[in-house]
């Protein structure tokens, strides 16, 4: 029994998640008594009457963590209206929709940092991929006017497509003149932001008799099949775990995969042994690009259903995050990607009902990578034991 309590406390890649979310909620608990004046006010007579600082500060802490987890999972009140008849399924499962609309297109964007860190590169140009993919699917979504399916499926093809092409602009960069990705991906970013505000403004896009940015409505064909009514939550999230599925596969048992690896490794190795690095680099941001645009064209045919120049969010940026949590592996980032929309939705009730700031969401986003990315720390605040003694392994993945 002691040796098992050993192994577990040690530096396993699980443990280090979990601990680095613990610490952040903590601070983050920290940071909700800080900004209400009426609760700090208590601390003044402390030494006085220890307990009504206490008592606030826990009162205020459990009401906001308690709206988080109701609206990212769902409130126990709706749910019993549910069973008794005073409410409907779709208001219990409001939340968890919310919670898998947000998640959805941060799986492909992170997918898509996660693949290329596993291949040794740093695509931080996923977001200039998930506005191409909103751009490509959009367009589509409303020009072409094609059957039912048929629709949906060219746009979702021609996302892939947009996306694709910006990320093999700068992998055939990095392949024939050795610029770096991380520059010429940020510089591709901005591109993309400036022309979907161009684009969305000319004529045969903007939507019309409008002045303001915004472009045509997309198809009711085109759009991603949805319950309708107070649930958001699409297709998207299934399609997420297809491709999640698909990757995982690709990563771990096609031939593709083992050279991807392999270059990720040592590209200078794996020259050696006869695999063409400078195609690996290509192939791989344009296989990066197109899950980001798969991730720009989620969001326009299953939320926004129109372009604008702010359609496609911070999806890219946030998936550069998720793909930290995720550690670079397929599956881990699909839960990450689950986690972070679980906190944009839970966040959006937090602000409604405790009054807390939403950027705190953001600050507790930002707390869990930054312990995930310096586990020593981690280690040092709880004592972990190495994982390598405990028979474990927790050496994170090439990125």
């Amino acid at each position: 029994m002691t040796g098992f309590l050993r192994k577990l406390w040690s530096a396993n890649n699980v443990l280090l998640t979990t601990l680095s979310m613990v610490l952040a909620v903590l601070i983050g608990a920290v940071l909700i008594v800080v900004s209400d004046a009426d609760v700090l006010a208590k601390f003044g007579y402390f030494t006085a009457r220890p307990s009504d600082a206490v008592d606030a500060s826990w009162v205020l802490i459990s009401t906001a963590y308690g709206d988080l987890l109701k609206g990212a999972l769902g409130d126990p009140q709706v749910f019993s209206a549910w069973f008794a008849g005073t409410a409907t399924w779709q208001q219990a499962f409001t939340p968890l929709s919310e919670t898998l609309t947000y998640a959805a297109p941060l799986v492909f964007t992170g997918l898509s940092v996660a693949l290329a860190f596993r291949g040794g590169l740093f695509n931080i140009g996923a977001q200039g991929q998930a506005v191409l993919g909103c751009i490509a699917a959009g367009v589509a979504g409303f020009t072409f006017g094609l059957p039912i399916v048929l629709n949906l499926i060219v746009a979702i093809v021609a996302g892939i497509l947009g996306g694709a092409l910006w990320g093999f602009i700068p992998g055939f960069l990095k392949a024939r003149t050795g610029a770096h990705e991380v520059i010429t991906t940020i510089m591709l970013n901005y591109t993309a932001g400036l022309f979907l505000s161009w684009l969305v403004i000319q004529k045969g896009i903007q939507a019309p008799g409008r002045t303001d940015a915004i472009s045509k409505a997309v198809a009711d064909s085109a759009m991603l099949p949805s319950p309708g009514g107070v649930l958001r939550v699409h297709f998207g999230i299934i399609l997420a775990l297809l491709v999640t599925a698909a990757v995982a596969w690709l990563l771990n048992r096609s031939a593709f995969g083992f050279e991807l690896r392999a270059v990720g490794s040592n590209p200078h190795a794996a020259k050696t042994a006869g695999i063409s690095v400078s195609k690996t680099y290509v192939l791989l941001m344009a296989i990066a690009g197109g899950l980001a645009g798969l991730g720009g064209a989620t969001q326009v045919l299953g939320t926004a259903h129109a372009l604008t120049p702010s359609v496609a969010g911070n999806i890219g940026f946030d998936g550069l995050l998720v793909a930290l949590l995720g550690r670079n592996r397929p599956w881990s980032t699909f839960f990450a990607a689950l986690l972070f929309g679980a906190l944009r939705a839970g966040g959006n009730r937090m602000q409604s009902f405790s009054g807390i700031s939403l950027e705190l969401v953001t600050v507790l986003q930002a707390l869990i990578v930054i312990f995930i990315a310096a586990p020593g720390l981690v280690k040092a605040i709880f004592r972990l034991r190495a994982a390598r003694a405990a028979g474990l392994g927790a050496s994170l993945a090439k990125g």
